[in-house]
């Protein structure tokens, strides 16, 4: 997936509210997001109605399905879950029903450089060189910061691989693609350009640095902790997805699976499976320290400084940005067979979530619309 978005933000409002506990949400105007510390707008049967609105589409017949999770002040608002995970099955999609995240894997993999950075085992600063051996010289000065705000310059790796691969791809193969390769596309740090390429490449340095496999240093340090019993980096061969939806695409009139691609093992940049119950778990640990330091998790919403003089909003596996004057971080992941999108507002204690598994879906405009609803009151939903 490449998303080339630049967007407007506050850091120091981010900041604040993902280092403080959720705070309360609140009534307000449908021209202005709900100020804190009154009543809340959504009555539960509004948001009923809403919910079913949206998600009819993944409701009727045997289709491909969806979950969405809305929690508001470390409350479960929402945790619904409609259509099918496997439809040669006839196998329902539920709260526990584990999607591919595609790109929404992202801020696990940026997560993970995070732990090892908190943990004095590198710098955010450091040049990738002294990480992983054998780069080429055109590599070496690019670091570890670069790689995490998308603005390395690494070519991605779907544009070089081969017409003729048939064997799926997985990290290190991306990396020895990379080592291949010639030349940056502009000089790092100088440009923004969304690339997964960067992301595989963290990936291998936290495998170098913690002297595990990636998926083990995900398992262990932090789904294990958070309660993430059932997500996971899924290897074919290696691991196994439980209560697993697969992909469809939408031929004609009828679904066909298409839940794999050649980059489909590729962890880093978009290889992990969970449920909105586990990320649940996921969304509540980013209000505390129990993975980092306040001061190492406040790095994760910094706008990338560009050497020529602009800045580029996307952080540490999150965009950064105000939602229709709201700050927030927000991700989607697209993937063959799955399309995923997650909006947070720390300042209100409100997150949203919405994973399908059908090519057509537009999760980020129910996610939207979702968010109207919850910051600006029933009026404002369209």
């Amino acid at each position: 997936m490449k998303i080339r978005r630049i967007l407007s933000w506050s850091r120091d409002s981010i900041v604040l509210a993902l280092c403080a506990s959720a705070c309360t949400h609140s009534g307000a105007t449908p021209s202005s997001p709900a100020p804190r510390g009154a009543a809340p707008v959504v009555a539960a049967a509004t948001l009923t109605r809403v919910v079913d609105s949206l998600f009819a589409p993944f409701s009727t017949g045997d289709v491909p399905g969806a979950s969405v999770l809305i929690v508001e002040d470390g409350k479960v608002l929402v945790r619904r879950s409609f259509g099918m995970a496997e439809l040669e099955a006839h196998r329902p999609v539920t709260p526990a029903t584990n999607f591919r995240l595609a790109s929404l894997t992202k801020q696990f993999t940026a997560m993970s450089v995070m732990i090892l950075a908190d943990r004095g085992q590198l710098r955010f600063d450091d040049a990738i060189g002294g990480i992983i051996p054998g780069l080429p010289p055109h590599l070496q000065p690019i670091t570890v910061r670069q790689l995490l705000n998308h603005v390395s310059g690494l070519a991605d790796y779907e544009d070089l691989m081969s017409p003729g691969v048939t064997v799926p791809l997985k990290d290190a193969d991306v990396l020895a693609l990379l080592k291949a390769h010639d030349s940056t596309k502009f000089a790092p740090g100088s440009e923004y350009e969304y690339s997964n390429s960067g992301y595989t490449m963290l990936a291998q340095i936290v495998e170098h640095v913690s002297k595990q496999r990636f998926a083990d240093f995900l398992h262990h340090e932090i789904f294990e902790p958070l309660g993430m019993a059932h997500t996971v980096a899924f290897e074919n061969g290696i691991s196994t997805v439980s209560d697993r939806a697969y992909g469809y695409t939408l031929e004609g009139k009828s679904y066909v699976r298409t839940d794999q691609s050649l980059t489909s093992s590729v962890l880093g940049d978009g290889g992990i499976y969970t449920s909105i119950d586990d990320l649940t778990r996921w969304d509540a640990a980013l209000y505390t320290t129990r993975l980092v330091r306040a001061e190492t998790m406040a790095e994760a919403v910094k706008p990338a400084h560009l050497t020529t003089g602009g800045r580029s909003d996307y952080g540490f596996g999150w965009f950064l940005g105000d939602y229709r004057g709201v700050e927030g971080t927000w991700h989607t992941g697209t993937t063959i067979g799955f399309r995923n999108a997650i909006r947070r507002f720390p300042s209100r204690g409100l997150t949203i979530v919405v994973l399908t598994n059908r090519d057509e879906a537009k999760p980020l405009e129910i996610a939207d619309r979702l968010a109207d609803l919850m910051l600006f009151g029933g009026s404002a939903v369209h």
